[in-house]
């Protein structure tokens, strides 16, 4: 038996290589791994000595020749392939150890060129494997160092790799060289700094962890993540505290996190299912915290907060007393992580670039039966002008009120409404099939949740235009005083015209945010 080895991760490799040889493996090797392992005491012979062809190009060139390729690719069960073997004077390659060029290690290096980026593309590794692979039946492929003891495990106890670990093997292969011409693709795509969506959509995730379950506990969950230098995600977070993240945790908290960074001012978000149900802006975060709290004290249990500041020790006494899932934040005092950390199961993450926007030409996926739709992410908050179209123009404070309440409802499920007074969100109402029940909803909460004077002054916002105007006679009936929306539609003349009789001020933002 045969085994070719050439691998840029050693890990393991001395320990596999030297429990081969003791089998009465021969081995082959190349470069830096012929190296190590004859610096061992590992006996190798060198690939150049196996094709009578020296390495090449800078190393460029060394398994790429047909004694290597035509003793992986023989078929030993087809006896005029075994015949050419002998022919040509060709032994054949029973085992393949190989693992790549570190492609993803140098894109992510500080300041990496073009040229030491694409210097890292293996060209002889991947060939090595994809036919070794295909010959899967004949020569075991290794690709992974996890995958070495039970290579060895089988062969000490039968003499062979089994067919079925062959085949798993092999399986492995081109998954693992699928994610390599994925990474190296999109690296070459962003460099040509390309944002089209392209004929065909290729994409790699790395696995974060297993799930014990998805949304309901008979669907099987992972978290995985994309390739790449990145901030702000949760992927990227330090867990300080609490049991693991399950899926509807991650799902959640990405929501929170992405309408807590369209904030400057110290903000607290807090989230249920996916949609905001307080959010507070103020002076000092403890401040933000009481007023986001204070929008919703019965939907924030169970709930999930994103914070944009140092969560002080005061903050973290008022927020033991809440039952949450999760807690996101770029810092925490000591003795506020003390605090929160008495509660074992609360999730503390620490995400010290919090505030980090996605890449502006990010795309969002969203899965369907036989499919996949894919669209930009929504990173813009307005159209290029922010118009008032009534009589009445808004306050400095509406005003300032309204584009707090316009990014609430950019992450509010449609149809959605947010109505927030003095940089609080007082009442939300998501996910309506409707647009007046949505506002209604979210007025009836105000009062239910907060007091009789909740909507009293306060703003509202819409994910998208009016098509008629009954959420302005709703709005005037709970005291709004002030209204963004896209506007767009054909009656818009009509909600302009009520807001008109009303004395409400209307803000056309060009812009709609559909959150489906």
């Amino acid at each position: 038996m045969r085994a070719l080895i050439s691998v840029s991760d050693k890990t393991g490799i001395t320990e596999l290589a030297r429990e081969l040889t003791t089998l009465g493996v021969e081995i082959i090797s190349t470069g830096g791994t012929y190296k190590k392992l004859t610096e061992e005491g590992i006996g190798a012979i060198e690939i150049s000595e196996l094709t009578g062809f020296p390495e090449c190009l800078d190393g460029r060139v060394k398994t790429l020749h047909p004694i290597v390729h035509a003793g992986l690719l023989a078929m030993r069960s087809n006896p005029a392939h075994m015949k050419q073997l002998e022919e040509l004077h060709i032994a054949p390659i029973d085992m393949v150890i190989v693992n790549l060029y570190p492609f993803k290690a140098t894109i992510m290096k500080d300041g990496v060129t073009r040229e030491d980026a694409v210097e890292n593309i293996d060209i002889g590794g991947p060939t090595m494997l994809r036919a070794a692979a295909k010959n899967y039946q004949d020569v075991a492929v290794v690709v992974d160092p996890a995958d070495y003891d039970t290579v060895l495990k089988e062969l000490k106890e039968n003499g062979k790799v089994s067919l079925d670990t062959k085949f798993y093997l092999m399986q492995k292969v081109f998954m693992h060289t699928s994610n390599y011409d994925t990474m190296i693709a999109d690296y070459l795509k962003a460099e040509r700094k390309d944002y089209s969506l392209p004929e065909t959509l290729t994409m790699t995730f790395e696995k974060v962890q297993d799930m014990r379950y998805g949304e309901n506990p008979h669907q099987q969950a992972a978290f995985y993540r994309e390739v790449g230098k990145k901030q702000g995600t949760l992927d990227m977070a330090e867990q300080l505290n609490g049991k693991e993240l399950s899926f509807n945790n991650i799902n959640d908290a990405n929501g929170a996190l992405e309408l807590c960074k369209e904030f400057d001012e110290p903000t607290v978000v807090a989230s249920k299912h996916g949609n905001p149900c307080g959010v507070g802006s103020a002076s000092s975060i403890e401040e933000a915290w009481d007023r986001a709290y204070n929008a919703d004290k019965v939907s924030i249990f169970g709930g999930i907060v994103a914070v944009n500041r140092e969560v002080t020790a005061s903050m973290a006494a008022k927020m033991k007393e809440v039952f949450l899932e999760v807690i996101m934040a770029p810092s925490y005092e000591e003795e506020a992580l003390a605090i929160l950390c008495e509660k074992k199961n609360v999730r503390v993450l620490r995400i010290p670039d919090i505030t980090v926007p996605q890449r502006e030409h990010a795309l969002d996926m969203k899965k369907v039966n036989g499919g996949l739709i894919v669209q930009g992410i929504d990173n813009r908050l307005t159209g290029e002008e922010v118009q008032v179209v009534t009589d009445r123009k808004p306050t400095e404070k509406e005003m300032a009120d309204l584009m707090f309440a316009w990014k609430i409802v950019k992450y509010v499920k449609s149809n959605g409404i947010a109505l927030a007074k003095e940089k609080q969100s007082v009442g939300i109402g998501p996910g309506q099939v409707n647009r007046i029940w949505a506002a209604k909803q979210s007025a009836e909460h105000a009062l239910e949740l907060i007091g009789p004077e909740a909507t009293k002054g306060a703003v509202m916002a819409s994910d998208a235009f009016f098509p008629f105007p009954d959420c302005v006679e709703a709005a005037h009936e709970a005291g709004i005083t002030a209204i963004i929306q896209p506007g767009g539609a054909m009656r818009d003349q009509l909600s302009i015209d009520k807001c008109n009789e009303y004395g409400i001020a209307m803000v056309f933002t060009g812009m709609r945010h559909f959150r489906h």
